[in-house]
């Protein structure tokens, strides 16, 4: 019984190595797949996407500033918040 029991643990000490190696596997298609979308351009494409909706997005509220201290935003109070 002993023995069958040591013969049991070591198979599992043994499929820890299989389940190392899937892991691996796992890591490195997830590298390739980055690779691939990086060397399509995409990435780059995406990146620069968001910093032109950044770079608007400030662009417009520094409009939206410059407009309300200038008194020609809404309200017309002549950037005195009231």
């Amino acid at each position: 019984m002993i023995g069958y029991i040591q013969k049991l643990i070591d198979k599992i000490k043994k499929s820890e190595k299989g389940q190392g190696m899937v892991e691996y596997a796992l890591i490195i298609a997830f590298v390739a797949a980055i690779a691939i979308f990086v060397l399509n351009g995409k990435l780059g494409t995406a990146i620069d996407n968001a910093f032109n909706q950044a770079s608007s997005a400030v662009n417009s509220a520094t409009n939206g500033a410059t407009a309300w201290q200038n008194g020609s935003g809404n309200g017309g109070d002549g950037g005195t918040g009231n």
